[in-house]
């Protein structure tokens, strides 16, 4: 009889002793929307970040065919998307320089050590206009259009923009790399841990 009541309480007691020692659930996050657009961007940014970094300069003319960009066209063309599309949903207005207004094609003839400071300058401002944004504010209605069109859309669609150029235009240069035997960052072998 006394087995059965010390099997009896340590059924009752296990349970809430086991339980006990289970650590606490986590927090959800506070703004799990924005968390995954960064979270998101935060990668393709390091990705594209690494592949411009790792393709040698003799390559920034390259273009698989003659009606594609270069891959220096797109660093370019990247660097001015970010700060166009970063100051519509979180940055500061980016003020453009003389450089910034020169045409594409000229840009994009810049050594590849200019194009890849710019390129992770317009990274770390986007990187800040993503900080600023909250789930909160992600319905909120922002410029949409040429300025002055008086139109508007939802913060969330510039944010939804950037980071699905970001994308779009790591494919791209994966597809580059590939093209010229190099192995793209999403695909290179991970580090053991």
């Amino acid at each position: 009889m006394k087995r059965i009541h010390v099997l009896a309480v340590a059924a009752l007691v296990l349970p809430a002793a086991l339980t006990a020692q289970q650590p606490a659930p986590a927090q959800p996050p506070a703004n799990p929307i924005t968390l995954a657009f960064k979270t998101s961007g935060a990668r393709y940014a390091g990705w594209l970040t690494s592949a411009f970094d790792s393709i040698p300069a003799s390559k920034y003319g390259f273009k698989p065919t003659p009606v594609q960009q270069s891959v220096g066209y797109v660093a370019q063309h990247l660097e001015s998307a970010n700060y166009q599309l970063c100051s519509r949903f979180g940055g500061p207005a980016y003020l453009m320089t003389a450089r910034d207004s020169l045409a594409d094609t000229v840009k994009a003839a810049w050594p590849k050590d200019t194009l890849t400071a710019r390129l992770k300058a317009s990274f770390a401002y986007c990187d800040a206009a993503m900080n600023a944004v909250t789930d909160a504010k992600l319905t909120d209605e922002v410029p949409f259009g040429p300025p002055g069109s008086g139109r508007t859309a939802a913060r969330a669609r510039y944010v939804l923009g950037y980071v699905t150029d970001l994308v779009d235009h790591y494919s791209q240069i994966a597809n580059y790399m590939r093209l010229n035997s190099m192995v793209p960052p999403s695909s290179a072998p991970r580090p053991r841990m």
